[in-house]
């Protein structure tokens, strides 16, 4: 069962109806959300060369589909707690958190110096590998109880296939742990940034070895 986490803190949702007379009921008001992004912008600059080198000769990979782990992949911010999985109460995604996810790749394969370049649907292009991506977790993991600061968990399980005959040259599980540094929404969210970025670095430079123009 999903509930509400208030505050970053366990909470149950309580919704409230108090008939007034016949069929007339009033729900209580409720305050808008805070809405928050991330495109892990920070750990990606941090890990882009700086020597100002000639990018790489380009190798097309075309985006061969994927999956983003279901109770995360809309605009609410998931925690977990033992066997209880929670939703930020009053915090949203500035969209739903797998096309913020798929925003940022492309942002990172765009920046990216390397030899990867993710060919865009249209893109005449053309693909010497297809790239299927699954994020199996996106979430805030309270594993040292539910006021102490969450540990963000982004896990993605990668396949990388060569087109011409389908064979898949590389598969690997990618997965990031970031501390939040306090049990605060703004403290979570910057820890998922954080993940999202270190996770999207590790993709890169694996996808980068594993290609070849040839």
């Amino acid at each position: 069962m999903i509930t509400i986490r208030s505050g970053a803190r366990t909470a149950a949702l309580l919704l409230a109806a108090a008939a007034l007379s016949g069929c007339i009921t009033l729900l209580p008001k409720t305050k808008p959300a805070q809405l928050y992004r991330f495109d892990g912008r920070a750990a990606l600059a941090a890990a882009r060369p700086a020597d100002g080198k000639a990018a790489a000769q380009r190798v097309g990979i075309a985006r061969a589909g994927g999956s983003f782990q279901g109770a995360a992949s809309f605009d609410r911010i998931l925690t977990v707690t033992g066997p209880q999985v929670a939703y930020l109460a009053e915090s949203r995604w500035s969209g739903p958190a797998s096309v913020l996810f798929d925003e940022a790749l492309l942002t990172a394969f765009n920046a990216n110096s390397g030899p990867a370049h993710l060919v865009a649907k249209g893109e005449p292009a053309a693909a010497t590998y297809s790239l299927r991506l699954d994020v199996t977790r996106f979430e805030a993991s309270y594993d040292q109880g539910p006021k102490a600061p969450p540990k963000v968990v982004v896990e993605a399980h990668v396949e990388l296939i060569r087109t011409a005959d389908r064979v898949v040259v590389g598969d690997k599980v990618i997965r990031t742990e970031q501390r939040a540094t306090d049990d605060r929404v703004t403290a979570i969210v910057a820890a998922f940034d954080q993940a999202t970025g270190k996770t999207l670095v590790d993709l890169l430079a694996w996808t980068n070895s594993g290609v070849s123009p040839n």
